[in-house]
């Protein structure tokens, strides 16, 4: 457990939940529903010592982070995930519920798997989370290494909707298909440079015979890795547009 204020907050709670969970307990010395909360919260992170960290934060010394916050009452809870708030409750809570609560914030037995990477454990954490888009891109990226693309374009048809596992299967279908046009694009992303692969997959739409749409999904895949709000993204989104019709 720490104490965190105004001064160290972004450090403490913000840069280290990059690295794992902090829970912030906004509370007062006041408050009697705040000291019944602390102890079970205090609890709850020994329980869990390593993978999650419980900041608590003076509401009435650091009142303007708390009004930042939108805090109207206490105590009031709020989880830290990636420098984002991804859970939180207000009020007193009986322990399972604050257990409950702190075990959402842990990886999932898929999250271990999708981590450890092997194709053992990417195939059994896709058994267990049928829905995980990213074991089955990581999965089908094995193996296509392998030279297994029948295999790896079956995994990605169940992961369609996900702009990346969609580009991906439309690289693996080019690729099989001995698609000239976009040779030099792979190379480019291959060597770190989706900026000039998205550019040369652009230029090669209008001239394209049948794939299309196949390149149009992988330059959607690449784009969506920068973001909605990238300059390059936004701007190769108009001109994919301009290509396409």
């Amino acid at each position: 457990m720490i104490d965190v204020s105004e001064q160290d907050f972004q450090q403490q709670v913000i840069e280290a939940s990059k690295d794992h969970p902090v829970v912030v307990d906004y509370w007062a010395e006041w408050c009697g529903p705040c000291r019944a909360l602390g102890p079970v919260l205090e609890q709850a992170a020994a329980d869990r010592e390593g993978q999650v960290t419980l900041a608590k934060l003076d509401t009435d010394a650091n009142q303007r982070l708390a009004a930042e916050h939108g805090i109207q009452g206490i105590p009031a809870v709020k989880a830290f995930k990636d420098g984002k708030v991804v859970a939180e409750f207000v009020g007193v809570q009986p322990p399972a519920k604050v257990a409950q609560f702190f075990d959402s914030l842990l990886p999932s037995e898929a999250d271990a798997l999708v981590a450890a990477g092997d194709e053992e454990s990417l195939r059994r954490a896709i058994e267990l989370e049928p829905a995980r888009a990213d074991a089955k891109v990581a999965l089908a990226i094995k193996l296509r290494k392998k030279g297994d693309v029948d295999d790896a374009l079956e995994v990605l048809a169940n992961a369609e909707g996900d702009f990346t596992a969609d580009g991906l299967a439309a690289r693996i279908r080019l690729e099989r298909d001995g698609n000239a046009q976009a040779v030099e694009a792979f190379k480019a992303l291959d060597g770190g440079d989706p900026k000039r692969a998205v550019d040369l997959l652009i230029e090669a739409i209008p001239e394209s015979d049948g794939s299309k749409d196949d390149l149009r999904r992988i330059v959607v895949g690449i784009l969506d890795a920068f973001g909605v709000d990238h300059p390059f993204a936004r701007d190769a989104r108009r001109r994919l547009a301009g290509a396409l019709y």
